[in-house]
């Protein structure tokens, strides 16, 4: 990233993703980080996807003086991105000589890039690997943030292991970010989400030294080298936390879902499910869960 130690240069943050994973939280732990430390801060979003889902985006641009709250394209110090094809759609942004992209490695694909409806189906995807990506930009951090999470008991805090890792990129310290984060988050997740952070900020500084572990991304062809799929699945619904905001039954492309008289998530229509975890990945209080059976090759 620029070297701050120059008063006159702005420093360009852009956090990109989709809707529910937190991309407005991150870019408000960064914005006031950087007004504790006396910096001028410009902040830029498009967000608003009610139903969850939607391409999100955050401009942040901090420095002693910053006129404009947008970041020019090929001008982002830093790119962070909270799904991997949202990242990869906002390469261009990225500053190409010295700029940084941290990148999760999850993918949440929408049921429109399906080529059919049939289970199984193939999807128009990017199959580009984090490998690939990474030797194409100047500093690259591809990991899998959603599975630390998972490790730690909480998905949802994924996002504050990406703030981890970003913490690298920047001139902040750990107790800065952290009385931020705990400033932020609902008081009894303060210390998974500490956890979070300071498990992405171990991965990051193992990446620097060539220790961390591989980013894994499940492919096709990955998948269908170690497993057999079968078209067997089963949908959870964990109807003690549902809230019954009917995100999951709009959403759905086959319309299986309904909510009861009780206002809670059931399936209605299980002949016409595929399994292609939608209601999964936009359910904001993980009360569904698509479990695949697999049996080894």
């Amino acid at each position: 990233m620029k070297d701050q130690s120059n008063e006159t240069k702005t420093t360009n943050v852009l956090i990109v993703g989709v809707g529910g994973q937190g991309v407005i939280m991150v870019s408000k732990v960064l914005a006031m980080i950087c007004q504790m430390n006396g910096y001028q801060v410009k902040q830029s979003e498009v967000h608003g996807m009610a139903k969850r889902g939607g391409s999100v985006f955050s401009h942040v641009r901090f420095g002693v003086q910053v006129w404009s709250p947008t970041i020019p394209t090929g001008e982002a110090d830093v790119l962070l991105a909270l799904e991997w094809a949202e990242g990869l759609r906002w390469l261009n942004y990225l500053e190409p000589s010295n700029g940084t992209f941290i990148t999760d490695t999850q993918h949440i694909v929408p049921p429109f890039a399906c080529l059919n409806r049939k289970r199984g189906a193939e999807k128009v995807y990017s199959k580009e690997t984090p490998a690939q990506i990474v030797a194409e930009v100047a500093n690259g951090l591809a990991l899998d943030a959603t599975m630390i999470a998972t490790e730690l008991g909480n998905p949802r805090v994924s996002n504050t292991v990406l703030l981890g890792t970003l913490s690298t990129a920047l001139e902040f310290t750990v107790e800065e970010w952290l009385q931020v984060i705990s400033d932020f988050v609902p008081p009894k997740t303060i210390e998974v989400n500490r956890q979070a952070f300071l498990k992405g900020r171990e991965w990051a500084e193992q990446a620097k030294n060539g220790t961390a572990r591989e980013p894994l991304v499940a492919t096709p062809e990955t998948l269908l080298a170690e497993t057999q799929i079968t078209d067997d699945f089963e949908l959870r619904l964990t109807r003690a936390w549902c809230k019954g905001c009917d995100i999951c039954v709009k959403m759905c492309p086959e319309r299986c879902l309904g909510l009861d008289t009780q206002q809670l998530v059931t399936l209605l229509h299980p002949e016409r499910c595929t399994g292609c975890r939608v209601c999964e990945w936009l359910c904001p209080d993980f009360a569904i869960d698509v479990i695949r059976q697999e049996k080894s090759a």
